[in-house]
């Protein structure tokens, strides 16, 4: 995460170029959630900042789930593999269950007609859970891969929706 008085650790090419995911993965899910999918994958590609370690970028990036693993599968831009990562999705399962309880209560408050007030208190937990989700993708990529901190939210999106069975 980038602070106050610290250098751009981010050139030109430290950015994803294209983010899938696996489609052998995914299930049909709700359209409240393809929404997101969307507008996390739109927002990737319209500014990310993701550098990994010992290899230039732009990068393409596959992910997926193998077992209990995330996988992250960084390419070159021309889609030579240049690094797999495989990491437990154990620590995330706390923050995706969580957050799933808070989107279906932000959802429902929406179109119950509940008041501004407690929608805007709702999506304040969920926002709040999405950074804590955000931060965990950090600290789990530290020393391997850098990433900003919308980059490292709308990746966290992305593996919610991937956690999703059906």
């Amino acid at each position: 995460m980038l602070t106050g008085g610290h250098a751009n650790p981010f050139g030109p090419d430290h950015r994803l170029v294209d983010v899938r995911l696996d489609e052998a993965t995914l299930v049909r899910r709700r359209p409240e959630v393809e929404h997101e999918q969307s507008v996390a994958l739109f927002d990737l590609m319209e500014d990310n900042r993701f550098r990994l370690k010992g290899a230039k970028g732009p990068y393409v990036l596959v992910l997926s789930l193998e077992d209990d693993r995330l996988v992250l599968d960084v390419r070159s831009e021309d889609d030579r593999p240049l690094h797999r990562f495989l990491m437990s999705i154990k620590p995330f399962r706390r923050i995706v269950k969580d957050y799933f309880m808070v989107c279906e209560s932000y959802y429902g408050a929406i179109t119950s007609g509940a008041s501004p007030s407690r929608i805007e208190s709702i999506d304040m937990g969920r926002r709040g859970l999405h950074n804590e989700g955000a931060e965990l993708l950090s600290q789990r990529l530290a020393g391997k891969i850098m990433i900003d901190h919308d980059t490292a939210r709308r990746l966290f999106t992305l593996i919610c929706v991937l956690h999703i069975k059906g």
